[in-house]
């Protein structure tokens, strides 16, 4: 066996493989044709139901059922046959699909025995397919059918140097296709000659009616006849079965030694895409794709069937010409067999490595070609071609010892019986015809047929020849949809075509526009809008659209140019046309020369002598002449446009005339080009070179375009984030792509549209909380006639998988095209760089590639991303930046087409300088992303299933050791203590690595715990008790300013040296180890990666996405539960630990309460179910409490590492109930709030951690402040500070401070002390600044922002909002850019200036509202909604104000207890004020009730603890406001003094002017005019102005906005 093995390794025997004995050990004639004449026993074994599987696996859903499965599933069955086979001694000639022909080459006289040896390999066929356990498993319907013959075979060679071919003709072949064909399953039919060739007493038959073949019983086998030595007997006449001492040898070929002469004779009979693989030394299975391919069906019918002679020749001559059309398109014969009455060539196109754009017209070309020759070889009677087009299975079926490259598909049957059942024409199948992108009229619809072994084939089409003539009025532009079809995104293309238009009309200087762009931008339906577009009085628009046939029409485009603007085009008959030719050119030529225009405009003017004399180029000379007379007269009267789509296939003649014409005639014309031209002719290039040529290259169009193509194709109002973001990141911003992955998914039915309304009424749950739906933008809405209310949304079956769903062919023919043209090295990069997902490192990429050094590595990858397959980005973040930018189009001078044609030494030297560049840019990069996601699928795809799990567990080993948060972060967890708490790693990692990272988690190493007594009598000093609070206010402000003065000073030592880099790891580490353990099957692996990315995202501010990929954890733990061996608690107490967090941060507080206390039970927390053990919980919560602050718990042994994880998961989750509880009114909650509280803070002292002990300290005294306990939470602060104070001054520490900073800060805004609030805010702020956090740093400046604006403290506010803009321009951060133009938009409303424009604002919004991180931060939204509703309302633009205020009233469910939250529903109820005195003006019946209603809820929000103080001057001004609206004049002053007296004791400026001015108002006899915020608005000075002193700041008080009271005393 082993040399056996060994022998396998040889090339030739590789080679031998797909080939049989026949040709292997053949002696043939190198003349071709070669005949050999022989006798034999043929078996035809034909396995149905393969086509039928093949179809279901191309057809899947998902990319899991793939060719791998499929080619496991086919050889299961085809090897089991081919070893049978070759046991008894057979040869297998063909493997035709899913069939195979076998071979008994004997001499005449030993046929009857070899027949018996036949017969009993049959019936043991037969025996193989009993067991159904895999046809039931795979739903296969799995029927063999066997016919065999016996008699004279004739063997026919032929080919060419290069590429030779055989078949097996004659009596015994047709007999054993014709017994196979009556066959039923599990049948042995034989033919005639076979039953009267064998030994009758042998086989049992029976007969079969009208038939002289007869059916196999069984063999009956006489009781003493020995079968083996009866075999053993008959093998010795078989030249090449293995003697008896090779008993584990199938073949002899198999141990064939190495012969270059044989080797390099027996190549020929092997495809070259084959033997490129084998040189190689590439697995069988590589080649095994679902592939598009396109399958062109020859067959020939000879006059003399039956002389071998005659029809070798006609075959030698068909296929040399075969050969050569097909070598010119990259086509390849896969086989040649004799098919019922003719010689058949099975051609394909589109094979691995073979594909190219274009590939169905080249097959029809081919086809046509090869039609028209092969109808002229004499001894050739019919020609019949079947065409068909799609998905097939292309691999390598059979068995080690002997298989063979073949395709199996239902488009290779139709191929098949479209050419049988229409013969003597071209034929193509209703995909193909689609395809082609040729026009309509080279094509007919041939009558239906009933086509044997296909359901439904569909239209089937003639090809009438790609001689192309003009055809009057068919060569229109061909554009998507209607008429009225929307062009969408490309709004600068179409202006700069009217601006290029306006210069034209104006200039009369002939002007070219070019659009270039790759295929599926949308060029044809730019053209067909400037069409429209271009139409005016005296404008003669003429539109063309080109096919690629046409290029090779001569003069064919200034053909149908001239047919147009002589109006030839409407003519209905020659005659007509004839006589207006005549009327036209009379007077511009002598009418002996009218007969030039025969050929060209299809005419029958009378042929001169002189006229015939003349030579072509002569008689192109005088038609160019005539036509520039006749355009020369045309323009004197109008304006000539012309349009020409597909123009690089314009012909050179054409192209010539263009040249001239743009430089004698003003005209217009505009082209839309494909990139990658191969070739120019030189007056194209002349033309592009022009001063008056301009190019406009077309990009990707934007998210927003997307997703309104979606909504109007599908015409519905929205569509869920998930499909949206889905064809977002999958079209790439190319609209063709768009269209086909919405096709896709309709063809997969999971698209369901229903009605809006129904969602609006459903309760909210886990699992529709995130499913909100995007609306198009407003530009779309005057597309739509769909009736107003008629709210349709389409939403994504429930449990459907986008990331793995399969593509459409279309997209996947556009990728392999892209993988075919690359060579066989780059094609390993990108398949490498696939299993590492969209997005990897370069060093994951050097590790993973099979002996690549970095060098090889940089020059593909120049190549790749100079060839647009990847992007390449420095860092992260420039990833990020690119991932926001939406690509726009670029107005050149020049075209991209032209570089290649211009192959100057100068070129050469600027193209190599420029890939220099690229290499130099490429080898600085850390990061590569595939630029199309496709690719990354489709090069996945190709990977065999062990290849590929080898290479994710390579990817997950060197990733694992990154898979942490970055060493700014002090490479910790994103789950505090996970990996501590569960073994997950693939590394074992040695023992200082592991003290490092056990170092990283710990809260303080034993030298930096001061002793416990000393520490108290430290602190004592610190804040001594006869300090007041002003005192101990410098005091604490000054410890910040000595910190920050420290942190200058120390920059090196104390600060950060780079930006926190988590959400790069995030992007290339993390997210890629989840998805490799997920292919591993490793569950437990990829869930504790998911639980982390959840908790990253969360600490990202992205709740979207932490909410996408916990449902992938959720996913797994449902596998996970089912397995026994698996029981993790703490993966599960995490779990709900973060759905809670998701929970809360969306304001679902009842789902966040049952999730958390979930939480707490798997983490053996008991926590109080009922008020008596509430009661109980909180006296032991106290005396813990106690003990924990005497006992100074710090000074014991610190908790276990798995015990740190389980409490840092503790104070999560009671930090955040005990804020639930404390935002519910319900008097039974509050008593859970204080012991939720205190049990924070307990679990924060057990942890030892004095980051997580200031914080839960930090939380407390916020909790007694908002309740109104001044003792408390004075001391608490105090507690804070004190043990901040104590830590020793490094990186760490400086971090805590500033979070003491900033949440002191924070919490003195809330309660309404501003001035202490902007010192702390700037202290806070300098100390983020320097500490580079974004998310925090954002923070900040909305809380300072905030204090400042109330403060009218107008300088410092704009210096702050200055910074929030720098920060949301460097970082690209969305949050404080929306935060920013909150404050631009509050400062238009209330501080009577302007700041940014309102309509700079209202662009923000309507471009980012749908982004995933605001759409999920409700606080920020409900602000900006409320701010722009309340500007609309003073407008009084009601409409606009009742949009907003619905999208307002959608976030107010979800209660998330934030400041921007809570100033957003102070805005909101200003809103509804405003809309109450509106109803009142009107005597809107409901006004009192309305007024009454809104009166409580005000007084419901002033009675919430949880908002805290600073907005109670506000809402008292809106309730005093209300009361005069309702004529109640004594508790309008009552609110009124309330505001005023709480503005002053806080320090509001803002509201205490306003209030002031309300009150003069209010009590005044004047009128307020209705346009008067109107004028205010026109008028209201910029800060510029301001700032230069063009504008007092005391005139500022006359912009403030005056509520209207001009009504009825008594409205009620």
């Amino acid at each position: 066996m082993t040399s056996q093995k060994d022998s396998q390794d040889n090339t030739i025997v590789r080679i031998a493989a797909h080939l049989p004995d026949l040709i292997v050990y053949g002696n043939f004639s190198p003349e071709r044709p070669s005949v050999d004449y022989f006798d034999g026993v043929l078996m035809f074994v034909d396995i149905s139901g393969f086509t039928a599987m093949t179809e279901k696996f191309s057809t899947a859903m998902y990319m899991d059922r793939g060719a791998e499965q499929l080619v496991d599933i086919l050889n299961h069955y085809i090897s089991a046959i081919v070893e049978k086979v070759l046991l008894f001694g057979g040869d297998i000639l063909k493997f035709a699909g899913d069939a195979l022909l076998a071979l008994w080459k004997v001499e005449r006289k030993q046929l009857n025995n070899i027949i018996t040896v036949v017969v009993k390999c049959s019936l043991e066929i037969h025996s193989l397919f009993i067991n159904k356990e895999l046809e039931e498993e795979e739903g296969l319907d799995i029927r063999v059918k066997i016919g065999l013959s016996a008699g004279h075979i004739t063997m026919v060679v032929f080919g060419d140097e290069r590429h030779n071919y055989f078949l097996v003709t004659g009596q015994a072949v047709e007999d054993v296709r014709n017994a196979q064909n009556m066959a039923q399953m599990n049948d042995v039919i034989l033919s005639p000659n076979c039953w009267q060739l064998c030994d009758r007493n042998m086989i049992e038959i029976e007969r079969i009616p009208e038939q002289r073949a007869v059916k196999v019983k069984f063999l009956k086998l006489p009781p003493t006849f020995n079968f083996d030595e009866f075999f053993k007997k008959c093998m010795t006449f078989m030249s090449y079965y293995p003697p008896s001492q090779l008993k584990n040898t199938l073949r002899l070929a198999c141990l064939l030694e190495s012969n270059p002469e044989l080797e390099e004779s027996l190549q020929k009979y092997v495809m070259e895409s084959i033997l490129k693989q084998i040189d190689d030394r590439q697995l069988r299975g590589y080649l095994s794709e679902l592939r598009p391919v396109t399958i062109v069906f020859v067959n020939l019918v000879f006059k003399e069937q039956n002389k071998v002679e005659v029809i070798g020749s006609a075959i030698q001559d068909a296929c040399e010409h075969i050969t050569s059309t097909l070598q010119a398109f990259r086509g390849q014969i896969n086989k040649v067999f004799m098919f019922d009455k003719g010689c058949s060539f099975l051609c394909v196109f589109g094979f691995p490595g073979e594909k190219e754009p274009n590939e169905v017209t080249h097959a029809l070309e081919s086809a046509v070609d090869i039609f028209d020759f092969c109808s002229q070889v004499p001894k050739i009677h019919t020609v019949s071609i079947g065409v068909a087009s799609g998905i097939v299975f292309c691999g390598i079926i059979g068995h080690t010892m002997r298989h063979e490259y073949t395709v199996i598909g239902q488009k290779v049957n139709i191929a098949a019986r479209i050419m049988m059942y229409y013969p003597g024409i071209v034929t193509c199948d209703s995909v193909t015809y689609n395809s082609s992108n040729l026009p309509a009229y080279f094509f007919k619809e041939l009558p239906k047929k009933v086509l044997k072994g296909v359901a439904d084939p569909g239209p089937v089409y003639q090809c009438l020849g790609l001689n192309e003539e003009v055809v009057f009025g068919m060569a229109y532009l061909r554009a998507k949809g209607s008429e009225s079809y929307p062009l969408l995104g490309r709004d600068k293309e179409i202006k700069y075509f009217m601006d290029n238009m306006k210069r034209f009309l104006i200039s009369g200087y002939s002007r070219v526009l070019i659009y270039e762009g790759i295929t599926g931008y949308g060029k044809s339906q730019i053209l067909k809008e400037i069409e429209y577009l271009a139409q005016g009085e005296r404008h003669r628009t003429v539109a063309i659209a080109l096919t690629k046939v046409s290029f090779h029409q001569n003069f064919y485009t200034i053909q149908i140019f001239m047919a147009n603007v002589l109006g030839l085009d409407n003519c209905k008959h020659y005659k007509e046309r004839q006589t207006k030719l005549q009327n036209t050119v009379r007077k511009l030529m002598d009418e002996k020369f009218f007969c030039l225009l025969n050929d060209i405009f299809h005419v029958q003017f009378p042929t001169t002598r002189e006229i015939s004399r003349m030579s072509s180029l002569k008689k192109q000379k005088q038609v160019e002449k005539l036509f520039m007379k006749i355009l020369e007269k045309t323009v004197r009267s109008e304006r000539v446009i012309l349009i020409i789509d597909e123009a690089q296939f314009v012909d050179k003649t054409s192209w010539l005339f263009m040249e001239k014409l743009i430089q004698t005639v003003p005209v217009y014309i505009i082209m839309a080009l494909s990139t990658g031209i191969e070739e120019l002719c030189a007056s194209a290039t002349n033309i592009m070179k022009n001063r008056n040529t301009t190019y406009v290259t077309l990009g990707a169009v934007q998210s927003k375009d997307i997703r309104n193509k979606t909504c109007y194709d599908l015409n519905v109002s929205s569509i869920s984030r998930e499909l949206d973001m889905y064809l977002v990141e999958g079209s790439c911003g190319i609209p063709f792509y768009c269209e086909e992955l919405v096709a896709n998914l309709d063809h997969h039915k999971v698209l369901h549209f229903r009605q809006m309304d129904s969602e609006e009424k459903s309760n909210v749950t886990w699992n529709n909380m995130f499913r909100n739906f995007i609306k198009p933008t407003e530009e779309l809405k005057i597309f739509f006639n769909a009736q107003e209310g008629n709210d349709v949304v389409c939403n994504l079956a429930s449990g459907v998988r986008l990331k793995n769903l399969s593509l459409p062919t279309s997209l996947k023919e556009v990728s392999l095209i892209q993988l075919d043209s690359m060579s066989l090295s780059h094609q390993m990069l990108v398949r490498c760089a696939a299993i590492t997902g969209l997005t990897c490192t370069t060093d994951l990429l050097f590790e993973i590639l099979p002996c690549w050094d970095m060098k090889m590595i940089i020059e593909a990858l120049t190549t790749l991303v100079e060839e647009n397959i990847f992007d390449c980005f420095l860092t992260g973040k420039d990833l990020r930046l690119a991932q926001q930018q939406d690509a726009s189009f670029e107005v050149h001078h020049r075209s991209s087409s032209l570089q290649a044609n211009e192959g100057t030494e100068d070129k050469d030297k600027d193209k190599d300088e420029e890939f220099q560049e690229l290499r130099n840019e490429v080898l600085q990069c850390h990061i590569i992303r595939f630029c199309r996601p496709m690719m990354q699928k489709i090069a996945y795809e190709l990977w065999l299933k062990d290849e590929k799990k080898a290479m994710h567990l390579k990817c997950a080993h060197f990733l694992e050791e990154s898979a942490h948060r970055c060493d700014r972060c002090r490479g910790t967890d994103f789950v505090p203590y996970h990996h501590f708490a569960v073994d997950v790693w693939l590394n074992k990692l040695d023992m200082s690595t592991m003290k490092k990272l056990a170092k990283s988690h710990s809260p303080q190493s034993k030298e930096e715990i001061p002793a416990s007594k000393p520490e108290l009598c430290e602190k004592a000093e610190l804040f001594p008790a006869d300090l007041n609070p002003e005192e101990i206010k410098d005091k604490i402000l000054e410890f910040f300013d000595n910190m920050i003065t420290k942190m200058n000073e120390e920059a090196e030592r104390l600060l950060p040296q780079k930006p926190c880099q988590c959400e790069e790891i995030l992007t290339i580490v993390i997210l890629p180890l989840a998805q490799h353990f997920v292919a591993l099957n490793e569950d437990h692996r990829a869930l504790y990666y998911f639980l982390e990315i959840t908790s990253a995202y969360l600490l990202l501010g992205d709740n979207y996405m932490a909410y996408v990929h916990l449902n992938e954890g959720h996913r797994l733990l449902k596998m996970l539960k089912k397995k026994k061996s698996w029981n993790e608690t703490f993966e599960l107490a995490t779990f709900y630990t973060l759905k809670g967090q998701v929970c809360y941060n969306m304001g679902q507080m009842v789902l966040a309460k049952r999730t958390l206390r979930k939480a707490l039970r798997f983490l053996k927390c008991v926590f109080p179910r009922n008020l008596p053990s509430i009661l109980v919980h909180d006296h032991l919560e106290k005396k813990k409490h106690s003990h924990y602050l005497n006992q100074q718990v710090q000074a014991s042994q610190p908790p276990g590492k798995e015990r740190l994880a389980e409490l840092y998961q503790q104070v999560a989750c009671f930090s955040l109930l005990s804020k639930i509880y404390s935002l519910n009114d319900h008097f039974y909650h509050k008593y859970y709030a204080h012991p939720t509280a205190l049990m924070q803070v307990n679990t924060a002292l057990e942890t030892q951690n004095d980051f997580e002990i200031v914080k839960a300290f930090l939380d407390y005294s916020q909790f007694h402040q908002l309740s109104g306990y001044q003792e408390m939470w004075f001391a608490y602060e105090i507690k804070a500070m004190e043990r901040v104070c104590r830590l020793p001054v490094d990186s760490e520490a400086i971090e805590m401070v500033a979070y003491v900073a900033d949440t002191l800060g924070h919490i003195k805004f809330v309660m309404g002390h501003l001035d202490l609030a902007i010192e702390l805010g700037f202290r806070a702020h300098k100390m983020w600044a320097l500490l580079q956090n974004p998310n925090t740093y954002c923070s900040v400046l909305s809380t300072l922002s905030g204090s400042l604006l109330l403060r009218n403290r107008y300088k410092q506010l704009i210096q702050v909002l200055e910074l929030l803009w720098q920060l949301s321009e460097e970082e690209e951060h969305i949050f404080s850019k929306a935060c920013f133009y909150v404050f631009c938009l509050e400062i238009m409303l209330y501080c009577g200036f302007v700041y940014r424009p309102f309509d700079e604002c209202l662009q923000f919004l309507n471009l980012y509202e749908d982004t995933t991180i605001l759409t999920f931060q409700s606080g920020v939204l409900l602000s900006f909604y409320s701010a722009l509703a309340i500007w609309y309302a003073r407008l009084q633009e009601w409409d606009n104000f009742t949009n907003l205020m619905n999208k307002s009233k959608s976030l107010l469910s979800r209660r998330t207890p934030t400041t921007a939250y809570y100033g957003g529903i102070v805005k909101y109820m200003e809103a509804q004020v405003l809309r109450l005195q509106k109803q009142i003006e009107e005597q809107y019946h409901k006004a009192q009730d309305s007024g009454v209603e809104l009166l409580k809820n005000l007084e419901s929000l002033l009675s919430q603890n949880t908002m805290g103080s600073v907005w109670q001057p506000r809402l008292y001004h809106l309730m005093a406001y209300i009361c005069i609206l309702m004529g109640d004049g004594r508790n309008c002053d009552i609110y009124l003094s309330q505001a005023m007296e709480i503005s002053e004791t806080q320090g509001n400026m803002l509201e205490k002017s306003w209030l002031l001015l309300s009150k003069e108002w209010w009590y005044s006899n004047a009128e307020l005019m209705e346009d008067q915020w109107l004028r205010t608005v026109l008028n209201l000075p910029s800060w510029d102005k301001l700032v230069s002193g063009k504008v007092n700041m005391q005139d500022l008080q006359k912009n403030k906005f005056l509520m209207r009271v001009n009504i009825l005393d008594t409205p009620f």
